[in-house]
């Protein structure tokens, strides 16, 4: 169960069943620490996408921001501190809940898209003013990919911000997914939770090509291979 101040700010799925689906430290130095448990690997790491994400925003307030990530009280006590609003959908659950957790699955049926993107980004045109994205969009294939950027691009308010995370090694056949806490302004915890099967992977031009419509897009490159991108409406 989610603590109460948690639970107040977040925004998840609404429930039903989607139509077709078959229900199933220092900055700049990495810590790293294994549970002796599924050997989790943790490590506090500097990232110069953090630090460009809240750039132009860490001397305002009164924003509203969207966390796809999963919802954790560090992030909303950071994000809420700073004096903004934040809105929290747990993207990978609402996935795996509409489309079941076999990585092959096809997510190409236009009920079910339009059926998740209901449960995960219904919202005014607009109504964001920056979207922490993290690692979620390698786990899209074509259709739903482009049906959930496009939704991105109407639900940002122009002159918006958008981080994304995404392996920089296109050969991988798994990679680590992640739960992302903001330590500072410039520093992450990084926890990684398993490994899945991306639905794609993308280079430098693959990934412009993909928020063609956005203003511009930056990369930063992780020693963990981690292309960290910042998306402007």
């Amino acid at each position: 169960m989610l603590p109460d101040k948690l639970r107040s700010m977040w925004r998840g799925p609404r429930g039903g069943q989607p139509p077709g689906a078959d229900k199933p430290g220092a900055p700049g130095r990495a810590l790293f620490a294994r549970k002796s448990a599924g050997e989790t690997i943790a490590l506090d790491r500097a990232s110069r996408g953090l630090e460009e994400f809240f750039k132009d925003i860490r001397d305002t307030s009164g924003l509203t921001i969207l966390d796809l990530g999963v919802a954790t009280q560090q992030n909303v006590s950071f994000i809420t501190n700073l004096g903004h609003r934040l809105y929290a959908a747990d993207f990978l659950q609402i996935l795996n809940d509409t489309f079941g957790l076999d990585d092959t699955v096809d997510q190409s049926n236009p009920g079910q898209i339009e059926y998740f993107l209901k449960q995960s980004l219904d919202f005014p045109e607009g109504h964001f003013d920056a979207v922490l994205i993290w690692d979620v969009l390698e786990y899209l294939a074509p259709a739903m990919l482009t049906a959930v950027v496009e939704r991105l691009h109407r639900v940002v308010r122009p002159k918006g911000y958008m981080l994304a995370f995404f392996h920089a090694d296109d050969k991988l056949e798994a990679v680590p997914f992640y739960t992302f806490r903001i330590r500072n302004l410039n520093t992450l915890h990084v926890e990684q939770q398993g490994q899945r099967r991306p639905a794609q992977l993308f280079n430098n031009r693959s990934l412009e090509k993909l928020f063609g419509r956005f203003d511009s897009v930056k990369f930063f490159l992780t020693r963990e291979r981690l292309r960290e991108v910042i998306i402007k409406a």
